[in-house]
């Protein structure tokens, strides 16, 4: 990712990214550069979305083929009432073009399968799987590692999540390389085993908390500051307020 100078206006907007010594202006222009493809336009996707856009982020691409239902809308945030019946990448597409004009959204209306899945991560830097189900997860980890490129995936259910960072290629500290989707989670679990939002139900908040993380990832990764959650799984339990983080390493494959 190039870097690209920001105008006097991205200087304004971004003032409190810019004063931050993590951050700063080579860290905001990398995020002007930076072009981050999103699996959904859901309950992840939405705040993924709309902290990517207002962080200045400049390519956002959407990966949704799916319309906006009433029932989206307690925790589909980006969307609103008189949305219900839209694409849902074009509804999210107009609520960036709203909170940054910068910002150069891509909408694929599409679903993501494994005829695709290679020609719509080849053109971005990122992908951020806010997808609800593990055919997509499992398609989305195996193509990004293979492609090398940077993924970071969440999940959620009733009260709580998880999320981290996959960069299968690359190495950590120890010379070792960095474990990648299938070292924790092997293999999906049978059909029918873990039932859908739509049958267990999910608290709206809850994908607004596990979103937002998944952007302070990509923002870190983007602009280098901090540590992302390589190796590292994060669990959000809600109705306890409590984090937790696991270490996981690469296995024998």
């Amino acid at each position: 990712m190039s870097k690209q100078p920001l105008n006097s206006e991205e200087i304004q907007r971004y003032a409190r990214h810019i004063i931050l010594p993590e951050i700063g202006g080579a860290g905001q222009q990398a995020l002007k550069a930076a072009r981050v493809l999103v699996i959904g336009a859901g309950g992840l996707g939405a705040p993924v979305l709309q902290y990517l856009a207002a962080a200045g982020v400049g390519t956002l691409g959407i990966v949704d083929d799916d319309t906006v239902s009433l029932s989206n809308l307690q925790r589909q945030v980006i969307h609103g009432t008189p949305d219900i019946g839209r694409i849902k990448a074009d509804s999210a597409t107009d609520a960036l073009q709203r909170i940054n004009p910068h910002v150069d959204a891509i909408r694929h209306v599409e679903r993501l399968d494994a005829a695709n899945a290679d020609t719509l991560f080849s053109g971005y830097d990122i992908v951020v799987d806010g997808s609800d189900n593990f055919a997509t997860r499992y398609l989305a980890a195996d193509t990004a590692e293979r492609l090398k490129i940077t993924l970071v995936t969440a999940a959620v259910g009733r009260f709580d999540g998880s999320l981290t960072v996959l960069q299968p290629w690359k190495t950590s500290a120890d010379g070792r390389l960095n474990p990648g989707y299938r070292d924790l989670f092997p293999e999906p679990p049978p059909p029918g085993v873990v039932p859908s939002c739509a049958e267990a139900g999910i608290v709206g908040a809850l994908t607004g908390v596990l979103g937002t993380l998944q952007a302070m990832e990509v923002i870190k990764v983007i602009t280098g500051a901090g540590e992302p959650l390589i190796g590292r799984l994060l669990m959000y339990d809600g109705l306890a307020a409590r984090f937790e983080t696991i270490k996981y390493s690469r296995k024998m494959r």
